[in-house]
């Protein structure tokens, strides 16, 4: 007897984090982690590097889970700094490589301007710019643990509260490129756009059908609706967005690291009915 649908559908997990950008496993570990947690489709979405995508299909491969290769692409809307998940797409693409590596030039100068701005606070500001930017995607997830690491915070999340998040003295704005940029590289790359966590930008219900009308104007195809953290309402209303613009949705845990317990890998619940599974659109 089959397993039911829903079964199915927890063992797909769409937004994963390798050390490749901001995780903590090796890509290959992060799939046999995912291999005992029961995972039969996976896709690692690093932030803006493709480099940990070869490692990670072998394992899928050894593992027998069906692996799609994505990544996680920083951009703005408005101001407002959005991600975009491109899946399915072909890593080798010259175009979207190139991009990958105008972002990590994005991210260090970002990761600079941060370490300056600590220093002025009287912090090591370069010896954790030194550390983060061995990363092939330095973020200032890599300056919080740098800072937990030297005793100037009990914890990376102290660490963003204090120093890192906006508003705060560290902070620094990212100068991403445009969702119509990003979108259509995805697209150049034979790959689906799917709209990231849209709950944790903050916008007012009418702000957030504005950006995803405009990520559909722009050839998007998905949404998230199913994140590990997110509410019930804030399904319910990624699930309307869906179902209002024709996107399907995507699931995913957006696992950085072991231990965090809102963010297990492969643990999720079914899409809301009449959602579309971006799966069923995947090749």
């Amino acid at each position: 007897m089959s397993e039911p649908a829903t079964t199915q559908l927890r063992r797909v997990d769409l937004h994963t984090h390798s050390c490749c950008s901001d995780g903590a496993l090796a890509p290959s570990e992060l799939v046999s982690l995912a291999a005992t947690r029961g995972v039969s489709t996976l896709a690692l979405t690093d932030h803006d590097t493709l480099e940990g995508l070869p490692e990670a299909q072998l394992a899928c491969e050894q593992h027998g889970i069906r692996f799609v290769p994505g990544v996680e692409l920083s951009c703005r809307w408005q101001e407002v700094e959005t991600h975009v998940l491109g899946l399915g797409i072909d890593a080798t693409h010259g175009a979207l490589r190139s991009l990958c590596s105008q972002q990590r030039q994005r991210r260090q100068a970002r990761i600079e301007a941060i370490g300056a701005r600590l220093s002025a606070l009287g912090l090591p500001g370069q010896v954790l710019v030194d550390g983060a930017l061995g990363a092939a995607a330095p973020t200032r997830a890599h300056l919080a643990e740098g800072l937990k690491r030297h005793g100037f915070a009990a914890s990376a999340q102290e660490a963003f509260d204090r120093y890192l998040a906006r508003g705060r003295p560290g902070f620094v704005a990212a100068a991403w490129p445009s969702l119509a940029t990003i979108i259509e590289h995805v697209l150049g790359a034979g790959g689906m756009a799917v709209l990231a966590h849209p709950h944790r930008y903050g916008l007012s219900g009418t702000r957030l059908s504005e950006l995803t009308h405009e990520f559909k104007r722009l050839e998007g195809a998905g949404i998230e609706v199913s994140v590990a953290g997110m509410s019930p309402a804030k399904t319910s209303e990624a699930a309307r967005l869906a179902r209002r613009f024709d996107l399907a949705g995507s699931m995913g845990s957006d696992f950085h690291q072991p231990g965090i317990p809102w963010r297990p890998l492969g643990r999720l619940v079914k899409l809301p009915e009449a959602v579309i599974p971006i799966t069923a659109r995947l090749a």
